[in-house]
Order: structure tokens, then C-alpha cells, then sequence
């Protein structure tokens, strides 16, 4: 496997009125287990169902019910584990988080805070090439989400959907190892990346099944590298925590606000106070929630409900042997088998449909070529009509035909966008198309040859200035193009062109 060596990327520094300072940012993301079943009920978890449908009676905390853990939920936990290089823990346990709220029926939301299932791991953030951010995760438990408080349908009264309630979450939390608004933007794409070749998260954060809590402090310059020689929070500003983030332009909006908001207090003499806080995107700013509470504040006990949960190795190791090839995986493989750009690569692999159709676009064919029709012309195509791969009317095995073609010099690369255009709109076989519509180019250099001589006859004074400034050969070149309604083996036109002007 092909080693791709980064650098990490600068800090980001923020010129206050009397000091440069820099951000420190740890990630707390919350994602929704892909499963039909919540984490304790078999209550579907299928999103825009009718309010209140889905929910069983342990979700509403009727008396007497018991929750029974979804075993599928706890794999999708220890995939994920695995997918992000993390310690699989054989034994975990549940705890009850304590606090009251009117979408929270029980009045306690059931965690893992002391022995969570997964240890800690790492996540690689490209930035761009040979620049990424490696960052440290240091857990992730499982957890219920709570359900819905909606404000807006009457001005009296607020309602409650309990659709979501139980749902199984993963929270997954970071080291304060991010540097900049950009970086955490990246972080959470690349999560979501992951979560997404692994399957065990749909990443769609429209529905809220992807959010994140984003951990925001300052310190000036060197206070960082002090933090990291010790791993004492000491060096580090007090932190601020920003809710429920579902945008990567919001997050990085959020992180530029919350702190100059956190340099004007300190440069002002005052103390940043620990708390949580909202990102108001129309007024752009944040906002305080409520004081940050600590872990007594929630009165943590393990779930008497629920015994400890003990999982097998041999059971892990089952679940490790059907993990998929994962994003640096495939993208250093493209690089090296392929001969792409990391670049290119990166944009091939940052979906897995993206790249499953660039490889069965490119088998037996050339690699950068195909790469270079996949990006440019059916990604922009789709990008334009708001499509994705999946939606393409081009399959895999007809831009590869497209290749063929060029390939073969059967079409050159003007008619090959024509080309592109008729099997776009109308499909069919692009080499029965070509024939059919006699859009081969034209190889024959006698062909060539006479179309070059008529033009040179008739355009003597063009020769002469030809003759005299050698770039104006492309004129001739353009005209015998012309002439052959674009048909003409470009590069047999340029040598004979070349020949006949004695250049």
C-alpha cells in the first residue's frame, strides 16, 4: 500500500487589539446508527413518519416497560470503532443521564459515560494535498436521542414528537486537536466520509442525522505546544461549547464568531465562563444556552435496567473481516494503481458510489484519462443539473466506451464531448453511435494532406505570414479542422500543417 505523507496544516491566528491568538477545537459528533430499530425497542427509526407513530411504550416510559439493547446497533458501534483505528472495549456499561425535558419521557437519558464501547482512535483530515491534520478520538459511546419540542405551530402551545426518541446516536468525541474553523469543516466531512463507506451512518445532516457540538477556546501562540508536551488543560483558554451544528458553513461561521467573541473578554481583562452556547446564523453571533454542567449536575448512575454489556473478540474480529476498503485506503490504491493526482483521488473516493463507478468506468483502461472524463465531464454535467452518480444517465460502461474511442484514435477528444452529449441525453452504445452517425475521425493522411494543400493554395499571403511568425500555423490548423467538419486527426493535421509551411 502506497504511504501518502502529510504535513499538518498551520493554526489558524486571529489578530486581537493587543495579542495574535490561536483556536484550540475539539468535536463532539453526534451520528444517528443506521439501523430500522432504536437502540432499545424495536419502534421504527424511518425518518418524516407521521408525528408520534413511531414509538413503542418503552420509548413513551410507560411503567413497567424495560428496554432490550438492539444488538445490530451495538455492531454498528464496534464498526464504526473499527473504521476510525479505535480500542474496541469487550465490556462497557450504561448509565442513566439525569435531567428533565418534555421530549425526554423518562426524565433521564440512558449513556455510556464511564465505560464507553469504543476507546481511543485516530482520523486523518486532508486539507489539501500533502497537508491533513491528524486527530486524536478519544471515545464513543452509545446513547438515546431525545425527541422533538416544535415551537411554531401555535402561539400558545408547543408540541412534542417522540418519533425520534431512543433512536440510537454515537457520539463520537474528539481530542482539542483541531486548529481552525476550516479544519473542523473538514473534520466533520471526513467523518461523515467514513461513517458513510462503513455504512453504519447515513451522514444526512437535512434530518439531523449527522450533527455536531463544536468545543471552542483561545490561547496565545506556543500555549499549544505546551498542552501537548503535558496534556495539561492548564495551558489552554476556558472553553465555550456550541450546540447542534448541522452545517459545515455554520460551523466554521461559529468558530470565527465565538472566538473573537472569547479575544474581546480576555483583551478586555475579563474571564471566558464555561457554558453552552447557540450560533444565531442571521444575526451572527452566539448565544448563551445555559451554564456547561458538569457530570455530578446529571446524577450519572449505571442503569439498573440494563446489565453490563460483554462482547466477544472472536465476534469483533468477525465484524473487522467485512470492513470495506476505507477512504485513505482507496484513495492511496487510485494514486498508485491508477497514476492520479492525490487530488483527483481525493475527489474519485469522497463517495463511495463515486468511486465504485470511476473503477468500473476505468478496468483495462487508462486510469487518468478515465479520471480525467469522470471529473471533468460527467461530475460537472451532474453538478450542474444538481444530480449525483447515482442519478447519472451515463453508466460506467459507456464513459468507458467514450475512453475506448479516444483511445483508439477512432474519435478525437472535440468529438468525444459530441459524443458525450448525444449518449447523456439519448443513451446507447457510444462505437454504434459513431458508426451510425459517421462521427469517426478522420486517420487517412491523403485526406489530410489535400484539405492542408487546398487551404495553402488559396491562401498565399497566410503562408507568408506563417512563414514569418510560426505560431500562425495554427490558423492553417484551425481551417483544415474546419474543413473536415472536425473529423481530422488533430495531431496528424498539426504535423502535416507543419511540413507543408517548411516551419
Amino acid at each position: 500500500m502506497l504511504d501518502l505523507t502529510y504535513e499538518p496544516p498551520k493554526p489558524r491566528v486571529i489578530a486581537g487589539a493587543q495579542h495574535d491568538w490561536e483556536l484550540v477545537i475539539g468535536m463532539e459528533v453526534h451520528a444517528q446508527v443506521a439501523s430500522n430499530a432504536k437502540l432499545f425497542s424495536g419502534a421504527s427509526t424511518k425518518f418524516g413518519a407521521e408525528p408520534n407513530s413511531n414509538v413503542a411504550f418503552v420509548d413513551a416510559a410507560m411503567p413497567g416497560m424495560l428496554p432490550v439493547i438492539n444488538e445490530y446497533c451495538v455492531e454498528q458501534a464496534v464498526r464504526t470503532g473499527l473504521g476510525l483505528k479505535a480500542q474496541i472495549n469487550l465490556k462497557s456499561a450504561f448509565d442513566r443521564k439525569n435531567y428533565f425535558y418534555p421530549d425526554l419521557p423518562q426524565g433521564y437519558q440512558i449513556s455510556q459515560l464511564y465505560h464507553p464501547i469504543v476507546g481511543e482512535g485516530e482520523v486523518l483530515v486532508d486539507m489539501e494535498p500533502g497537508i491533513a491534520r491528524l486527530v486524536r478520538i478519544e471515545r464513543i459511546h452509545m446513547e438515546q436521542d431525545a425527541g422533538k419540542s416544535i415551537h411554531d405551530m401555535d402561539p400558545n402551545m408547543s408540541f412534542v414528537d417522540l418519533n425520534r426518541t431512543g433512536v440510537c446516536l454515537m457520539e463520537i468525541v474528539s481530542r482539542p486537536d483541531i486548529r481552525g474553523p476550516e479544519e473542523a469543516a473538514a473534520y466533520v466531512l471526513k467523518m461523515r466520509q467514513i461513517l458513510r463507506y462503513l455504512g453504519t451512518c447515513d451522514g444526512n445532516m437535512q434530518n439531523g442525522n449527522l450533527r455536531a457540538d463544536v468545543n471552542v477556546s483561545i490561547c496565545r501562540p506556543g500555549a499549544y505546544e505546551k498542552y501537548q508536551e503535558t496534556q495539561d488543560f492548564s495551558h489552554l483558554g476556558t472553553r465555550c461549547e456550541i450546540k447542534n451544528m448541522n452545517s459545515m458553513r455554520f460551523i466554521q461561521a461559529a468558530i470565527e464568531v465565538e472566538a473573537r467573541r472569547q479575544i474581546a473578554i480576555v483583551e478586555a481583562g475579563g474571564e471566558v465562563v464555561q457554558e453552552t452556547r447557540l450560533f444565531d446564523p442571521d444575526k451572527n453571533e452566539t448565544r448563551s444556552m445555559r451554564s456547561k454542567e458538569e457530570a455530578h449536575d446529571y446524577r450519572y448512575f449505571p442503569d439498573p435496567d440494563l446489565l453490563p454489556l460483554e462482547i466477544e473478540q472472536a465476534w469483533v474480529d468477525g465484524i473487522a473481516a467485512t470492513l470495506p476498503e476505507l477512504p485513505d485506503a482507496k484513495k492511496a490504491r487510485f494514486v498508485l494503481d491508477f497514476g492520479l493526482s492525490e487530488y483527483d483521488a481525493s475527489v474519485l473516493t469522497a463517495e463511495v458510489a463515486n468511486a465504485a463507478y470511476f473503477e468500473a468506468a476505468a478496468e483495462g483502461r487508462d486510469g487518468k484519462l478515465v479520471a480525467n472524463w469522470v471529473i471533468n465531464e460527467l461530475f460537472g454535467r451532474l453538478k450542474k443539473e444538481g444530480a449525483d452518480i447515482t442519478g447519472s444517465p451515463v453508466s460506467p460502461q459507456q464513459l468507458g466506451g467514450i475512453v475506448d474511442l479516444i483511445a483508439s484514435d477512432a474519435i478525437s477528444g472535440k468529438i468525444a464531448k459530441d459524443l458525450f452529449e448525444i449518449v447523456y441525453t439519448e443513451g446507447g452504445d457510444p462505437a454504434r453511435i459513431v458508426e451510425e452517425r459517421g462521427m469517426k475521425q478522420v486517420t487517412d493522411t491523403g485526406a489530410i494532406e489535400a484539405a492542408v494543400d487546398q487551404i495553402i493554395a488559396d491562401n498565399p499571403a497566410q503562408v507568408e505570414k506563417a512563414k514569418a511568425n510560426p505560431k500562425l500555423a495554427g490558423w492553417f490548423v484551425g481551417q483544415t479542422m474546419k474543413a473536415t467538419g472536425g473529423k481530422a486527426n488533430p495531431k496528424a493535421v498539426n504535423e502535416i500543417v507543419t511540413a507543408k509551411l517548411g516551419l
